[in-house]
């Protein structure tokens, strides 16, 4: 199954020659050095020139900051794919690059700015990658993939109520976890397409047998259901007395996911790293969901905090990891096969993802353990800017076709 378009290769600057090098190679150091400026920030051994909070800045930058980086790089390389139209590459991806990155340097500065300043100037990123990705959508008529663009103005809806939230209360309630379904909501939609469709490639060459289930009924409750207790739990802090029912339906949600996941046949796929880290991460997504059914049932905060980061440090940390591997991979000509260095990426990423959720479990071992999981969360991406960076930053020797 082909998601991602293989480009020829382009006279010029190779960095700005298809849209997943700039973003995935610059997404990476971002969310390295996120974590390595946070964890002694919110220590207190550091403090930074930013108007936000240590928490708050660190869910921004990895909410709004570097996951639509990742976000970026897919889509304006798959968009093309699915529709036909040419991509965007050169002068206007390196100035779409810009923006991102102006975005993270007004974040880095922004107390000495005006927070309307800061909203509209990190808004812009995801307001243009939308218009972008719209026009190419529309222009080909490729209506199925529309509800793309819903996760893409759901993400821009929470950045502007982070932003709001943080300038009239400090702090953001709803921003954050809007953020955070929003982008579940896209790997529901894409991992869904993904997950089997890589696996249903790599069983049938190497190991024939019983392939994923296609794409039904069930999936479609499975998805629908799983938005829907996402926007229930987004809600839920304004209605604390719907707690119950919300938690019977992210438990129904969790459940509905794990079977979903196991009609994947990830049992077929311990032999290719490359293609069992695609389940592994699409794990966590039903793993926040029971952890979120039983933070609302027993009112426990530290089991909501470990569902949140079974979300973001598990399944949105290695679901991009994964595909961050894989496109670079196919892309720059080498095998799809992830080698020793590349199955150290993803241990990191899960040590990481484990012991984050570890640490808001059992607060009193939190110190130890959030700098063991920012270690290994810092390790993992640094790792894949030591590996696949020069791979990022060169044209590959020949085309190659998928």
């Amino acid at each position: 199954m082909t998601t991602i378009a293989t480009q020829s290769r382009r006279p010029g600057l190779a960095l700005f020659a298809n849209g997943f090098r700039p973003f995935f190679l610059f997404g990476a150091l971002e969310a390295a050095l996120m974590v390595a400026l946070w964890v002694p920030w919110y220590l207190g051994f550091i403090s930074l020139a930013s108007a936000f909070p240590p928490s708050a800045w660190h869910s921004h930058e990895l909410l709004f900051g570097y996951v639509p980086a990742i976000v970026a790089g897919f889509l304006l390389t798959a968009v093309p794919s699915w529709t036909g139209r040419p991509a965007i590459t050169g002068w206007p991806l390196a100035g779409l690059f810009a923006i991102w990155l102006l975005g993270r340097l007004t974040i880095a500065v922004s107390i000495h700015l005006p927070p309307g300043v800061v909203a509209a100037v990190c808004l812009a990123f995801l307001l243009v990658l939308s218009t972008v990705t719209a026009r190419q959508i529309v222009a080909a008529k490729n209506w199925r993939n529309l509800k793309i663009l819903a996760g893409l103005g759901a993400l821009t809806l929470a950045q502007a109520i982070f932003h709001y939230e943080i300038w009239r209360y400090g702090r953001s309630t709803y921003g954050d976890h809007l953020a955070i379904a929003a982008t579940l909501v896209l790997i529901l939609i894409v991992g869904g397409r993904i997950v089997p469709g890589f696996t249903t490639n790599w069983l049938r060459q190497n190991n024939p047998g019983a392939l994923p289930a296609s794409f039904g009924r069930f999936d479609l409750a499975a998805a629908v259901t799983g938005g829907s207790a996402l926007i229930a739990w987004v809600a839920s802090p304004a209605i604390p007395a719907a707690d119950l029912p919300i938690a019977g339906l992210l438990l129904i949600a969790g459940v509905l996911h794990v079977i979903r996941l196991l009609r994947w046949r990830p049992e077929r796929t311990l032999r290719e790293p490359l293609v069992t880290v695609l389940h592994a991460g699409y794990a966590f997504v039903p793993l926040g969901f029971l952890l979120a059914a039983l933070a609302l049932w027993s009112g426990e905060r530290s089991t909501g905090t470990g569902a949140i980061h079974a979300w973001t440090v598990g399944a949105i940390g290695l679901m991009t990891l994964t595909v961050m591997t894989r496109a670079t991979r196919g892309h720059t000509n080498y095998p799809l096969t992830a080698p020793l260095g590349t199955v150290a990426i993803y241990a990191l990423i899960i040590i990481a993802a484990a012991t984050r959720i570890v640490a808001a479990l059992s607060p009193e071992h939190a110190f130890v353990l959030l700098g063991v999981a920012g270690l290994a969360w810092i390790g993992g991406y640094a790792l894949f800017v030591a590996l696949y960076g020069p791979m990022l930053l060169r044209h590959p020797r020949t085309s190659l076709s998928r």
